[in-house]
């Protein structure tokens, strides 16, 4: 079994700052893409920022416009969203996504975490 943890959601000012993490625990044989959604209030969800595998490629929201940097860790099993200059268009839910083989020969999975809430205000 496999659990992604997030953390670093909170409130803060229009043009502040946030780090979020995530981090992977469980049985873990290899860990694939890892990204970032986010669910605006009454919107659908949809995605932040994505990393590869061995992190040498990343792709982008849209909306982000130079703002975020995803990063990851493979030692800590972790990905970490650095967001800038944050308006209040960026309030909304913040989840960790990726997809993990637990075992040799098993099948990739994909897993989700619950969400950290990211609010900013005027």
């Amino acid at each position: 079994q496999v659990h992604l943890v997030e953390s670093g959601g909170g409130s803060v000012q229009s043009g502040g700052s946030l780090t979020l993490s995530c981090k992977a625990s469980g049985t873990i044989f290899n860990i694939h893409n890892m990204g970032w959604y986010r669910q605006p209030p009454g919107n659908q969800r949809e995605l932040v920022a994505v990393i590869s595998s061995i992190g040498d490629k990343t792709h982008y929201g849209d909306f982000v416009k130079g703002r975020f940097t995803i990063s990851r860790d493979h030692n800590k099993n972790a990905v970490y969203l650095q967001m800038n200059n944050l308006t209040p268009e960026d309030t909304a839910v913040y989840y960790c996504n990726t997809f993990i083989r637990d075992t040799l020969g098993s099948p990739i999975e994909d897993y989700w975490g619950k969400g950290t809430l990211v609010t900013v205000s005027q």
